[in-house]
This record gives C-alpha cells, sequence and structure tokens, in this order.
C-alpha cells in the first residue's frame, strides 16, 4: 500500500501513562452515572425529546411519574428533629465523636482547649458536632471529594469548629475534668423595649 509509512515512528509515552488514562476513564464512567442517577436522564443525545416530555406533550401522566420518584433528603438539622429521630441522630453522633473524633482529633483538654465529657448535653455542642459530621461524612467520600476530601474537611470544618467547641468562652466553659456545668450556658433575660419593669 502506498499510503502507510515505510517506518511506524516510535512514540516516548510515559510507564504509568496508560494506568492514568484507565482511572480517568473510570472517574468519567462514575461522574456519568451519577449524573444519570441525579438527573434522572434515562440515555437520550442532547436534543432528543425524553419519554418525560411526550407524555406531557400528549397529556400524560408525568406528574404521577415525578411523585413516584424518591423525593431529594436534605441533611437534618439535629436540633429541629423530634423522637425517635433525634435520638436514632444523637446516638449515631455520639458513636461517631467517641469512636473517631475522641480519639483521633483530641488531645488533653486544658484551660485553653476546653472538653465536657457530657458533650451531649450541651445543644450548642451537639448542634455543631452533628454539623461537623455531617461534613465529615461527605468530605470522607472519595466518589464525590477525591484524595483532597479529608484535607479540606480538616481545615474548614474541623479546625473552625473545635476552635468554637474549645474555647475558653465556648460551650465548655465552665465544665472541667471533675465537674460538669450546663446552666452557665443558658441565656439570661435580656431587657427588652416591649416590656417596661413592673413597679
Amino acid at each position: 500500500m502506498a499510503d502507510e509509512p515505510d517506518e511506524v515512528p516510535k512514540l516516548d509515552v510515559p510507564v504509568g501513562m496508560f494506568e492514568d488514562i484507565e482511572d480517568l476513564k473510570a472517574q468519567i464512567a462514575r461522574l456519568s452515572a451519577q449524573v444519570e442517577a441525579l438527573t434522572g436522564d434515562d440515555g437520550a443525545e442532547l436534543g432528543e425529546a425524553s419519554t418525560d416530555d411526550d407524555e406531557v406533550a400528549a397529556g400524560g401522566q408525568a406528574a404521577d411519574h415525578a411523585e413516584d420518584e424518591e423525593e431529594w433528603q436534605y441533611p437534618p438539622f439535629i436540633l429541629l428533629l423530634d423522637s425517635p429521630e433525634y435520638d436514632d441522630e444523637l446516638r449515631a453522633l455520639i458513636e461517631w465523636v467517641e469512636g473517631v473524633l475522641v480519639p483521633g482529633y483530641l488531645a488533653e483538654p486544658s484551660s485553653d482547649a476546653r472538653w465536657c465529657h457530657l458533650w451531649w448535653q450541651h445543644p450548642v455542642a451537639i448542634a455543631r458536632l452533628h454539623a461537623l459530621w455531617l461534613a465529615w461524612q461527605e468530605m470522607t467520600d472519595p466518589v464525590s471529594c477525591g484524595y483532597t476530601g479529608p484535607s479540606v474537611w480538616q481545615r474548614d470544618h474541623l479546625d473552625p469548629c473545635m476552635r468554637e467547641l474549645r474555647a475558653s468562652t465556648g460551650p465548655f466553659a465552665g465544665c472541667t475534668k471533675g465537674e460538669h456545668q450546663i446552666a452557665h450556658r443558658l441565656p439570661g433575660l435580656v431587657p427588652s423595649a416591649w416590656t417596661q419593669p413592673e413597679d
């Protein structure tokens, strides 16, 4: 054949490049599957009408189909939950705090870095630690956050949360190693322009 060159040029390809390409292909496949799952895409090409569009145009039951799909659930704010959901969420939070956070990240309590062994009796601590735990769940998922998720979690979530909780003015301010106090964090009566003190 006249179109083929006499000699095929040799390409210098780095050894790990093929593995990198295969990793990228796998990541693209996972992301594509996530996008399809989140958008409900049935694989139609751009510009093609989906079956849902056809049903709506024909006066079909697309609204009923949408109601059948599972509704997106946002993470709960623990202080707004009622029992038994609150109890279940608090139990899971306690397991994470006592099993991961305390042994892995907390140093010995001191006057500059306070901690209460009964932290779950402080609503402010519950709220902050629950938010920290939700962020941990998201940021340690390698599918959504890759390799940098844990670092970002520590920088953006763990460190600020611990600074607030363990500060000398934080929710554990009245707690010492041998004593637990929660009454010191309850707000006092705030004067109001709408009410006048009785004479």
